[in-house]
């Protein structure tokens, strides 16, 4: 439970990557925060997976108390991929909110709340019809605080989700791999193009 699958590439086996960093305005499109830190004081930094970055990073800038939010990609071997690269299953990563929160206005509980309400975490490599190992599931913890957190909400989490007959969950649950930004048109996605469609699916799981 919550540990890497065969089916990702080794670094050996992973796509070279680059060293240049993905173009990318530093401003956030709903509220012109910055994308990119150094962030101020006092704001913690969370990342979530839940299959397409799209409708993931909505849920959470809805959330009061979230100053910032971008997708990109991690958990995988190749630095600085592009989305064409890592829908290739060969760089190892999956598609990543990165979430900038003021804890005094929402708890990283509460964000994890919205994690495992919004997705199915028992599909393994997928998230309902989007296929491949960039829509797995995943928490990526950036203190030990979050990081216990975690494995203690995936262990309630999984005591609702067998009473419902939902399998076991498959999301990795670790400390924060390095996270590379994605493309500037992916940031955001959803209040850019009001008329996307990006569906999660949850469970009927609450957390709340």
């Amino acid at each position: 439970m919550f540990l890497k699958t065969p089916d990702l590439p080794s670094a050996e086996q992973a796509l070279p990557g680059r060293d240049t960093e993905m173009p990318l305005t530093n401003k956030n499109f709903i509220n012109a925060e910055p994308l990119k830190g150094p962030f101020a004081a006092g704001l913690e930094i969370a990342y979530f997976a839940m299959g397409c970055f799209w409708g993931a990073e909505r849920r959470f800038w809805e959330q009061q108390g979230v100053v910032t939010s971008a997708v990109g990609y991690a958990g995988g071997h190749t630095p600085n991929p592009t989305y064409e690269e890592t829908c290739t299953g060969m760089t190892g990563h999956t598609e990543v909110v990165m979430v900038v929160f003021d804890s005094k206005l929402i708890s990283y509980e509460k964000l994890l709340a919205v994690f495992w309400e919004a997705h199915d975490p028992t599909q393994g490599m997928r998230q309902g019809n989007d296929r491949g190992s960039q829509y797995r599931s995943a928490i990526y913890c950036t203190s030990s605080e979050q990081l216990d957190a975690a494995l203690a909400s995936a262990k309630t989490v999984q005591k609702q989700l067998t009473d419902l007959g939902f399998g076991a969950i498959t999301s990795e649950i670790m400390a924060a791999p390095t996270f590379y930004y994605a493309e500037e048109y992916h940031q955001q996605y959803l209040a850019k193009n009001p008329a996307g469609y990006c569906g999660l699916r949850g469970t009927g799981i609450s957390c709340g």
